[in-house]
């Protein structure tokens, strides 16, 4: 091989490394991480030293693309069902046909119950924390407790400032990457709530808060048609509720934790 071929060779393969890095960036990142940085806010000062120290100083906003991150990884396979639930819109959790691999609402309990057992050993508890941290901005996702028969808008192909997308993949990332904001500059912008809003969104259980999921659903997949080319106005138009979802996703995670760790 001739020293021109094998530059070409080298840089081709450096090209391809690149490519592969990024075409598997996790979707929906800056999303996650806000929802890490807002929890990490609303920590009691104990349980937050007790996360430290079990995640060796990494922060809830770094450690929350984890559950997307191991995608990658076949031997996480079966975990793919923990992200989501399909479900009709007038049928509610208990009374929708369960994926006998589990789905979101199996996963955060089961997290939650590795976590409250003092007999788990530290890497579960390690695993299982990082991946409660992804899944509580997963289930505030309205895509996340969408229709079966278009795998949670996947399926659903629109343009978004006529590039190819999908419905779900907008309500992903393409908001958030629009609205051009760092996951710190979301979190530290968040709406300012008194002790009342803040206890409100706290109440409840997780089956509460995928059925409140579950009721912006619909309006979501009325909010475009097939092939939709969706621009400015349709950012206008959601970019607020998604940053409620982002908020209200970050209080409860820390509710959750305060409950575990305290």
């Amino acid at each position: 091989m001739t020293l021109y071929k094998r530059t070409i060779s080298i840089l081709l393969a450096l090209f391809g490394i690149h490519f592969l890095i990024a075409g598997t960036t996790d979707w929906g990142a800056t999303g996650h991480r806000t929802v890490g940085a807002i929890a990490q806010e609303h920590l009691n000062k104990s349980v937050e030293r007790k996360i430290n120290q079990l995640l060796k100083g990494e922060s809830l906003a770094l450690v929350s693309t984890f559950g997307d991150d191991i995608k990658s990884d076949k031997r996480f396979k079966h975990l793919d069902p923990w992200h989501y639930i399909n479900m009709p819109f007038d049928v509610n959790y208990e009374d929708s046909d369960k994926n006998p691999e589990g789905d979101i609402y199996i996963a955060i309990n089961t997290c939650i119950d590795i976590l409250k057992n003092k007999n788990s050993t530290e890497e579960d508890q390690v695993f299982h924390l990082k991946m409660l941290v992804h899944l509580m901005g997963d289930l505030h996702q309205p895509m996340h407790v969408g229709r079966v028969e278009d795998k949670g808008g996947n399926t659903i192909q629109l343009q978004w400032f006529k590039k190819g997308t999908n419905l779900h993949r907008v309500w992903d990332s393409e908001l958030i990457d629009h609205f051009g904001m760092s996951y710190q500059e979301l979190a530290s912008n968040r709406s300012m709530m008194s002790k009342g809003q803040l206890k409100a969104w706290e109440q409840g259980t997780v089956a509460d808060w995928l059925a409140e999921t579950h009721k912006l659903t619909p309006a979501v997949y009325e909010s475009v048609t097939v092939g939709q080319n969706l621009s400015y106005e349709y950012a206008y138009e959601h970019m607020g509720l998604v940053r409620v979802q982002l908020q209200k996703a970050g209080v409860r995670l820390a509710k959750i934790l305060n409950e575990i760790y305290k």
